[in-house]
């Protein structure tokens, strides 16, 4: 009796005195309520099983999607990473069905976002290197050119690249930029200012007709360094025509070959490439050059558009130079946001 009374009834008819539930095991007791002896968990969520399994070899097999229709292939390299989002989809679709087939599946598609992006989750950012380089599509119709130009300035870039430089509004951006940078060159709709002296400068030919790319020798402390400003052509997604991007792949296909006979060993490309390091398109350039956000950055360092970033198409590429670090810049009054990297420049004589 006397060890009756220090025991209270619970609403499952046991014992106060007992262990309770955790929060995550109620959530856990309910979402598979009705599992337990049901055989048809295995035969239900095939068609969801079907998709898992789908979404996995699109994932993996992107490389192979043809462009002939439409540039499809392209259009999915670009935006491969959002991908991902359709795997908690098949998740909560999974449970509502109550298909430990369809659950099981979907480890599939996990286990390979996680093989290709899951190293851009950590932060790989190293201290060091000798010179800072950054890159920003200004927009010509940018409303504000001497506070954009004074904000990328602030980023303490040794070397800065701008791309779709209005012609009118350059002598705005020379002015600016004119205490910080004691060298600059433009070239058409490009632009390059610099702390070091610039050498060798001349347009890169990207077949376009007119100028969008120039090549100049940045002649740094620790040597060196041959500095590629590019803004290829854009792309356009359209109904009747699919990922429009013929023009950019030739200029990119040219800015490949300029690059490749570079005779400097320390090359640096920055610009708006208006295409991400997974298109097969850009690979006559990303096939020689290395991502300085993929090799040390953290995160995905998206880009573009600049009131919600969906793509990191604005580039900084070494060849030779060894990046350091890497990141993303606050937003100006452009529609894409400026980006940085720190490399170490490597002796010619390495």
């Amino acid at each position: 009796m006397a060890q009756q009374a220090y025991m209270t009834e619970t609403d499952n008819g046991g014992s106060g005195s007992g262990p309770q539930p955790t929060r995550f095991r109620r959530l856990c007791e309910r979402l598979t309520r009705g599992w337990r002896g049901d055989r048809r968990i295995w035969r239900r969520g095939l068609v969801l099983a079907a998709c898992a399994v789908l979404l996995a070899l699109v994932m993996l097999a992107h490389g192979h999607i043809p462009n002939a229709i439409g540039n499809l292939g392209s259009l999915v390299d670009t935006f491969l990473p959002w991908l991902g989002l359709l795997i908690p989809v098949l998740l909560v679709l999974g449970l509502i069905r109550r298909s430990a087939t369809a659950l099981i599946a979907t480890i599939l598609p996990v286990a390979v976002w996680l093989d290709l992006f899951g190293g851009l989750l950590t932060d790989k950012t190293a201290t060091g290197g000798d010179l800072t380089v950054a890159t920003h599509n200004v927009n010509a119709d940018n409303p504000d050119p001497s506070a954009t130009a004074r904000d990328v300035a602030a980023s303490g870039a040794d070397v800065l690249a701008l791309e779709e430089l209005k012609a009118s509004k350059v002598p705005t951006y020379e002015r600016a930029l004119a205490s910080t940078y004691k060298y600059h060159e433009v070239v058409g709709t490009v632009g390059l200012w610099s702390k070091y002296p610039l050498s060798d400068v001349k347009a890169v030919d990207i077949r376009l007709g007119w100028k969008r790319a120039m090549r100049a020798t940045v002649d740094a402390p620790a040597g060196q360094v041959a500095v590629y400003v590019a803004h290829l052509p854009s792309v356009r997604v359209k109904l009747e025509a699919g990922f429009t991007a013929r023009q950019r792949d030739k200029s990119a296909d040219a800015l490949g070959e300029a690059i490749a006979d570079e005779p400097l060993p320390n090359i640096v490309l920055l610009g708006d490439l208006n295409g991400t390091m997974n298109d097969r398109a850009l690979n006559a350039v990303t096939s020689q050059m290395r991502s300085t956000q993929g090799a040390v950055g953290s995160g995905f360092g998206f880009s573009w558009p600049a009131s919600f970033p969906m793509a990191r198409i604005d580039q900084i590429l070494v060849k030779g130079a060894e990046p350091e670090s890497s990141w993303t810049l606050p937003a100006t009054a452009s529609d894409h946001l400026p980006i940085a990297a720190r490399v170490r420049v490597t002796p010619q004589g390495d």
